[in-house]
């Protein structure tokens, strides 16, 4: 059994084909499938169920390949407090960011980081919150983008950015249009366009109509869209309004910022973090990434003092 033997069991699994994770590991397929032979043959048990497409590891191989995570994060990290004592910053960074995020910030950030003077490369997957703690707990994500607070004991939390929600209005809700801000009652009177229940975004807003627990009308669930910028356009080919986050404000054209309302009398608000797992030893790295996004959002954002108004997951 070798380090090699062990990765190319975890790329299997992380892609469910042989061809694939031959590729992702840099080797022709069949030396990748002799190496997982000769240690099934080691090991006198079978990992992966090849009869079946895509292919699925047996019951024993589904224990063996958690094992192999663990055993392969635990090397990376002796590699990485070696670099750390050298006060090397460099290699490669798996980023996840949550869709409601990353259209506004990631522009922004490869930009920064793009003109910054660091060796570090930084791959980005953008996925959701479940995916993305799913990913760093079997070590194919480093660190993540989200909102939080995600009160889960297994990641470090480091916020980055307070962003407001703000009403986005189509001038056909006459009612709620003529207003220069909106209370959170006014997200029950009229149709209320959502994101679809994957997105924690979704959440906070339901947090936010049922902040003072009024009942919500059944209009609210008119139609589950998958990005903000899809409910920016419903909103402005139909009618009803949706919720948006801040930096959504800056893609918009100078007549669509028309139809952005502020609330009044309350500053719903979301943390935005960059979380690794408690393991994670590399700090200067994780420094400078932080960094760099601190940099690449407006100065209005970076105010702590709103923290006090997170709406919660």
């Amino acid at each position: 059994m070798n380090i090699q033997q062990l990765e190319y069991i975890i790329a299997v699994d992380n892609y469910r084909h042989f061809s694939k994770a031959a590729e992702a590991s840099f080797v022709t397929q069949p030396t990748l499938s002799m190496m997982i032979q000769k240690l099934e043959d080691e090991l006198g048990v079978k990992i992966f169920d090849r009869t079946q497409l895509p292919v699925q590891p047996t019951e024993i191989g589904k224990k063996i390949i958690d094992q192999a995570r663990l055993s392969i994060a635990q090397i990376n990290q002796i590699k990485e407090i070696i670099q750390e004592e050298k006060g090397i910053i460099k290699g490669t960074f798996r980023l996840g960011i949550i869709p409601t995020v990353s259209p506004y910030l990631l522009p922004r950030l490869m930009d920064e980081h793009m003109h910054g003077n660091s060796d570090i490369s930084i791959v980005v997957r953008e996925l959701t919150t479940d995916n993305i703690l799913r990913g760093l707990g079997n070590d194919s994500l480093d660190g993540a983008i989200l909102a939080t607070p995600l009160n889960d004991d297994s990641v470090t939390e480091r916020p980055l950015y307070y962003e407001r929600f703000f009403a986005y209005v189509s001038p056909k809700e006459r009612a709620l249009y003529v207003k220069n801000e909106l209370d959170e009652t006014d997200l029950n009177n009229g149709r209320l366009w959502m994101l679809d229940e994957v997105h924690c975004f979704r959440t906070q807003i339901l947090h936010l109509c049922n902040m003072r627990k009024r009942r919500r009308s059944n209009s609210i669930f008119s139609f589950e869209a998958g990005s903000i910028d899809t409910l920016i356009k419903i909103v402005d080919d139909n009618d009803g309004l949706t919720v948006i986050p801040e930096m959504a404000i800056y893609n918009l054209s100078e007549q669509q910022k028309k139809n952005v309302r502020p609330f009044k009398n309350v500053t719903p608000v979301r943390e935005i973090s960059l979380i690794t797992r408690k393991e994670f030893i590399r700090e200067r790295l994780i420094q400078i990434i932080a960094d760099e996004v601190r940099e690449a959002v407006p100065a209005s954002l970076k105010d702590p003092a709103l923290k006090k108004y997170v709406v919660p997951l």
